[in-house]
């Protein structure tokens, strides 16, 4: 019996929490910056372009405000991207692709990122699924990895 309920609470552990719409979000095992750290080796080492690393929280220390870590990595392949605003170019709002790493009030450390389905289903495209499916897969294959212990 205790084999059943701990194989159903790493079940349940590595499904991916929705957090807000089309969001799709798992927990890391490290810190915020080692998370972010292995991100953005494990994107480029998969042939994605980083573009920038954006710490919200040293920003908000910034100007006196206390915040937990939060960190934003954007990175993209515009082999895909492009391929997307050729359908509706309003897409390219929602792109270059993004991980948000953050620390939540319990002290977890939790990896988000918008869902492909959804920023295609958004803005009308109907006509990449496949690229789309690639996608979403190619993400939650990085996000996996960067939050998992080596």
């Amino acid at each position: 019996m205790k084999k059943l309920i701990f194989a159903w609470a790493l079940l349940l552990l590595a499904l991916p929490l929705q957090a807000a719409d089309g969001m799709n979000v798992i927990t890391s095992s490290h810190d915020v910056a080692v998370t972010v750290d292995r991100l953005e080796k494990i994107v480029t080492g998969a042939g994605f372009k980083v573009i920038a690393r954006v710490n919200h929280g040293k920003a908000a220390q910034g100007v006196g405000i206390a915040l937990k870590p939060v960190e934003l990595l954007i990175f993209g392949k515009p082999k895909a991207g492009s391929l997307l605003m050729q359908s509706q170019p309003s897409v390219a709002i929602d792109l270059p692709m993004k991980f948000l790493v953050w620390e939540d009030a319990s002290g977890k450390v939790n990896i988000g990122w918008n869902d492909p389905a959804w920023i295609a289903a958004r803005h009308g495209i109907t006509d990449k699924d496949k690229l789309v499916g690639k996608m979403t897969g190619a993400l939650r294959k990085l996000a996996t990895k960067g939050a998992g212990t080596d």
